[in-house]
């Protein structure tokens, strides 16, 4: 139902864009609006699953993925093994959570590159750390 409203919306807006519509570039608007919702939440939702995957594969519940801050600290202190300390400066400090990120890459059989990688695309690493081959080694320490 949604995907056909977003559909027709869309086909609709590229006709206007394409007849000059009596919308004055409202077409135009359309399109590029329906491309700002619709772009951010395929980014949030492929995400999301990829983090679901991840955390089911290292024993955890997946639905844990989808509630922002316990999120963090599963990943933190279940999948990658680090202390509540690591928990509260990936939350103040984001860029401590590459360290975290690291090991979680370790706990999967991945690299340091990977780590960073989850860091910095995590809507691509994850999906391909929760949806590829790898498996959970347990935490790196």
């Amino acid at each position: 139902m949604i995907g056909s409203i977003l559909g027709t919306g869309l086909v609709n807006g590229l006709q206007l864009l394409q007849t000059g519509g009596s919308g004055g570039g409202g077409g135009a608007f359309a399109v590029v609006g329906l491309l700002f919702i619709v772009v951010p939440l395929l980014f949030a939702l492929v995400t999301i699953a990829g983090m679901w995957k991840v955390f089911t594969k290292a024993g955890q519940p997946g639905w844990a993925a989808i509630i922002p801050l316990y999120n963090v600290y599963v990943l933190v202190t279940e999948v990658a093994g680090r202390d509540l300390l690591w928990v509260i400066l990936s939350i103040v400090v984001p860029l401590a959570l590459v360290v975290p990120l690291i090991d979680v890459a370790k706990a999967f059989g991945k690299g340091t590159g990977y780590g960073v990688g989850l860091w910095l695309l995590g809507p691509i690493f994850f999906p391909l750390l929760g949806f590829g081959s790898a498996r959970y080694q347990g935490a790196p320490r």
